[in-house]
């Protein structure tokens, strides 16, 4: 998802040095989030074959349900990076999820077996 490989010397503190019987070989310098989330839009345009922005209605659905999954929303300005992807709104982007949950809900209440009022 976009690390880095680097010299142990040059690690920084928030980069990952990895050792081997005692000694420090390689740094893995982790992108920041917001990167991460670039990356996994351009690998949907990619598998999709073209830009997110055209797809149809529940293929986008389809994307926002499967960033969800993968944490996509817990980063800052997750929902404004998705919508400027998607071409539709943050609003919209808001409603996809929502409309998720509420399936997800559904999905829990009819299989608890209580049908008492």
């Amino acid at each position: 998802m976009g690390a880095q490989a680097v010299r142990p010397d040059l690690a920084r503190p928030d980069d990952v040095v990895l050792s081997w019987e005692g000694e420090a070989v390689v740094a893995v310098r982790l992108p920041q989030l917001s990167e991460s989330l670039d990356h996994i839009l351009v690998a949907l345009e990619r598998r999709h074959g073209m830009p997110l922005s055209e797809l149809d209605r529940r293929a986008k659905q389809s994307v926002v349900r499967s960033l969800e999954a993968r944490g996509a929303f817990a980063v800052r300005h997750g929902v404004e990076t998705v919508a400027g992807a998607l071409g539709v709104s943050r609003f919209t982007v808001y409603n996809y999820i929502n409309s998720q949950e509420e399936k997800r809900a559904k999905g829990r209440d009819a299989g608890s077996g209580d049908d008492r009022p």
